[in-house]
């Protein structure tokens, strides 16, 4: 005995896609810069200093004096030893005057007269300390700087943008169908 069928046979749809890429360039130039610094200014103003020896009281000490102070030193003493040798022929007249008095006072004023005074010895070529005077007045410097700014020049360029769209393109390379058969939907009789 046959059963009856029903045979289906489909055949799909085949696409076929066309697609076309998207092209996007972007090129962007560098930018041109220039910088330029100029130089600061710079003042500087400087009041010297100044260094101050008197060595005066030390050169005094070793007997190398200036020519105005032995002159000075000179007439004072010039003037001492006046005052004093009147001082001595006042007294020497005076006892001379009274010689009847006795003793002999002509020969105590001869030795009196002739005998000198004392020398005096004396490491004259080593001054005393803080003998040099020092004195010093510092320097004095006055800095102005003024800065300067930098001067900056900068052209920037836009960027060059080319955007072309893609495509996308559809065909169909193959319908679909579908094919239905049937058999054996009739039987056939046989003669039994």
């Amino acid at each position: 005995m046959q059963i009856p069928q029903i045979r289906l046979q489909s055949t799909p749809m085949k696409i076929g896609l066309d697609i076309e890429q998207p092209v996007q360039q972007i090129e962007q130039k560098a930018a041109v810069q220039s910088i330029e610094q100029p130089q600061a200014i710079l003042e500087i103003h400087t009041n010297r200093g100044k260094l101050t020896i008197d060595q005066t009281k030390a050169r005094e000490e070793m007997d190398l004096k200036s020519l105005s102070k032995r002159v000075e030193e000179f007439a004072q003493q010039g003037y001492q030893d006046w005052l004093a040798g009147m001082a001595r022929r006042s007294q020497q007249g005076t006892e001379l005057r009274h010689i009847e008095r006795g003793g002999s006072p002509l020969a105590d004023q001869a030795k009196q007269n002739s005998k000198g005074a004392e020398k005096q010895f004396n490491l004259g070529w080593l001054p005393s300390y803080f003998s040099v005077k020092l004195d010093y007045e510092p320097a004095q410097v006055e800095i102005k700087a003024t800065a300067q700014k930098p001067i900056i020049d900068a052209q920037i360029y836009r960027p060059e943008h080319t955007y072309t769209p893609g495509s996308v393109n559809l065909d169909i390379l193959q319908k679909n169908t579908l094919d239905i058969d049937f058999i054996n939907l009739y039987p056939e009789e046989t003669g039994e």
